[in-house]
């Protein structure tokens, strides 16, 4: 059954009708352009029912059954009707447990997200040089370029709305930052591993390290962010009114960047933050950043990738050879980043590991008011916490027990 909301689709006649009548206007060879290196993908129910998504001449071709199938995927029909109507994902599905890969490897299916996206929804797909950036006074976008509170706000909404992302100079002050400071090192004095309001990894040596908690609003200072009028002056700058969301935790988190993980989930790839799920329920979504000390490649950076805030790019790692480099800024504590939920950004690891201080930064979210979690809670996310010992498994070992 189809989440409330949304109309249940027949598996068959989406297959043998629909699916060939989208792929006429133009979804098809987007989708084959993102797919081609990928092999062909099959959906199989648990009845047994299959169909294959293979590149043909350019386009994509829906065949029954899944013998010819290079990956094929078995999941329950509610999760394939959640991937239609895209409020369910790929990652999302794997650290759930809800789908089994029969044949290939599961980050096939990963990696076949942005063509499924332009399949079912006519999402385009991310290609880099495609689209050109402009300023408002129609020359190319200065991707790295920064603003402050007084600067004119419609550069600043247009700079937003274009990029997706936006950072602003010297939001907070030391004193506030002090306070903020203060709260965020009581916070990581009271995580516990395995109290699923905390993110653990561990490091070289095998030390384990805390990577984020997610409870900051229990902190006087740190619970004021979302109702601090600068802030919210920043959030309005989003193309719809968006408002404060709780979102995994109680509403304010402090994410704690740490050198040389060897596991868990602290340096994180390329991703959107509705990777897990919820994008057509939730979305959009403007996450709000607030850097309490330096955010430097050597301490810990927040990379984004212009321009693909409204458009799907597949799952890469950040410090894969292949990665594109995106646009980053030495933010300094007090500075404050805005991003919408869909922008491609990374976080990857520090590139030195004799410092005393790495990255520490205060995380808000905002989305619109009818936005909700089908599948109940608070957040997505909730699924990650699948541990005793607090550690988010990368999504490569999760797809390996797939």
């Amino acid at each position: 059954m189809a989440a409330e909301g949304f109309a249940s689709i027949d598996f068959h006649a989406f297959h043998r009708e629909e699916l060939p009548r989208r792929l006429g206007d133009g979804r098809g060879a987007m989708a084959a352009r993102a797919s081609r290196e990928h092999g062909s993908l099959a959906f199989r129910l648990d009845s047994g029912d299959a169909y294959t998504y293979a590149v043909r001449d350019g386009s994509i071709r829906v065949e029954a059954g899944d013998d010819a199938a290079d990956t094929v995927i078995e999941l329950a029909h509610d999760a394939w009707e959640g991937l239609v109507h895209d409020y369910e994902s790929a990652p999302g599905l794997l650290y759930a447990s809800r789908v089994r890969c029969r044949r290939g490897h599961a980050m096939r299916f990963v990696a076949w997200e942005p063509a499924l996206r332009a399949l079912f929804t006519g999402r385009p797909i991310y290609e880099p040089g495609a689209v050109r950036l402009e300023d408002r006074a129609g020359q190319p976008l200065d991707v790295e370029r920064s603003f402050r509170l007084d600067d004119d706000r419609d550069d600043m909404a247009h700079f937003l709305r274009t990029a997706g992302y936006l950072l602003v100079r010297g939001v907070f002050d030391a004193d506030e930052l002090a306070g903020f400071l203060e709260d965020a090192q009581a916070l990581r004095g009271e995580a516990r591993k395995g109290d699923k309001l905390s993110w653990w990894a561990k490091g070289r040596a095998g030390e384990e390290v805390l990577c984020r908690v997610t409870r900051a609003a229990a902190k006087p200072r740190l619970a004021s962010l979302p109702n601090d009028a600068r802030i919210l002056e920043l959030v309005s700058l989003a193309d719809r009114p968006l408002a404060h969301r709780r979102g995994e935790g109680n509403g304010v988190t402090v994410i704690y960047k740490n050198p040389s993980i060897s596991e868990g989930l602290s340096d994180l790839p390329w991703h959107r933050d509705c990777g897990m799920g919820g994008h057509s329920v939730m979305c959009p979504v403007l996450i709000v950043s607030t850097f309490l000390t330096p955010a430097t490649p050597e301490t810990g950076e927040l990379r984004f990738l212009p321009g693909s805030w409204d458009r799907s790019c597949g799952f890469m790692e950040a410090t894969d050879r292949r990665a594109p480099r995106g646009a980053s800024f030495a933010a300094q504590p007090g500075d404050v980043s805005i991003h919408y939920g869909d922008v491609m950004h990374a976080a990857p690891p520090p590139t030195r590991n004799d410092l005393s201080v790495y990255r520490t930064s205060a995380v808000v979210g905002f989305a619109r008011p009818d936005g909700h979690i089908h599948i109940g809670g608070t957040s997505y996310n909730q699924v990650l916490h699948q541990r005793e010992d607090g550690q988010i498994e990368h999504l490569a070992k999760v797809a390996d027990r797939a």
